[in-house]
């Protein structure tokens, strides 16, 4: 038996819900068809469908080789395509990225992308969880930090800052930081991010700040530090229109630290496909100008 033979059978079963579907879809007889899958399920050593007179459902183990298979068979069909120089781009892509950064500026990119691409579909998981590519078969994952996952390759798209920043009634009641050890004697708002990071010296400092406050949300560690709260330290696009209009300070301008890099990362074959290339690309092309919008 190949190790291919079945993929499809079993993908036909699940989106037609019976052998007989399957075997109209393939042009085969439904004994062909269950031939196959119980060849397939002895060499597996599992049950991949759950059989009774008026339905026949994919057990959990047969999901997830139904999904696995239905990528296979899209992306070898996209190849083929495209080896040929016929058609477009076409089947399935999941991407992941954290929650904020997807919200604000991925998805309107995704969502352009979609609409030129109309046999393209995508998943979009938005999480602030570090998601295993590999394991759970993913395309792509728009990261920030330093990728060091070696069975994936990255491919840097775009970069953002960080401002260190406080409501000005806070800085009249407790002062202004000169340097980053002055933060010891502030309170500190804190986000996801719980080490910051300064330029002192020529040299990259890390500092685990203190305070009363943490929250995975910068939108609410953004309305603690108007409320007077503390010093925050988060992404620019956080906090830039605030500074601009006067409700929140920037401190420590002198010590900020150097952009921080936003990766595509991805398991290092799938970037053969070409739907892959193009929607990197395509992120690369406006990621970085909606996070860091040109100054009037």
């Amino acid at each position: 038996m190949s190790s291919w033979e079945g993929l499809e059978e079993i993908v036909a079963i699940a989106e037609t819900g019976s052998f007989v579907g399957a075997a109209r879809r393939l042009n085969v007889s439904p004994s062909h068809v269950s031939r196959i899958v119980q060849r397939l399920e002895h060499r597996l050593k599992v049950e991949l469908f759950t059989r009774t007179t008026r339905t026949v459902r994919p057990t959990e183990m047969g999901r997830t080789l139904v999904d696995q298979s239905r990528r296979i068979i899209e992306e070898r069909d996209e190849a083929l395509l495209m080896v040929r120089g016929q058609g477009e781009m076409q089947g399935g892509l999941r991407l992941t990225c954290s929650t904020t950064l997807g919200e604000r500026f991925v998805a309107p990119i995704i969502g352009r992308f979609l609409m030129e691409h109309p046999k393209i579909s995508v998943t979009l998981e938005l999480t602030n969880r570090v998601i295993d590519l590999v394991g759970e078969d993913f395309d792509v994952a728009i990261r920030t930090g330093h990728p060091l996952d070696q069975r994936l390759a990255a491919r840097q798209i775009a970069a953002r800052s960080v401002i260190s920043c406080a409501a000005p009634d806070y800085i009249d009641r407790n002062g202004r930081p000169a340097c980053p050890a002055d933060l010891e004697r502030h309170e500190c708002l804190i986000g996801i991010n719980s080490t910051w990071h300064f330029m002192e010296g020529g040299q990259r400092r890390n500092l685990v700040p203190a305070g009363r406050l943490r929250c995975n949300s910068g939108a609410a560690v953004v309305e603690a530090a108007l409320a007077g709260m503390g010093i925050c330290q988060l992404p620019a696009f956080y906090v830039r229109d605030h500074i601009h209009q006067g409700r929140l300070v920037a401190v420590l301008e002198d010590h900020a630290d150097a952009p921080e890099p936003i990766w595509a990362v991805y398991p290092q074959r799938r970037y053969l496909l070409p739907k892959v290339q193009r929607i990197i690309a395509a992120l690369e092309a406006e990621l970085d100008d909606r996070i860091n919008p040109a100054t009037p």
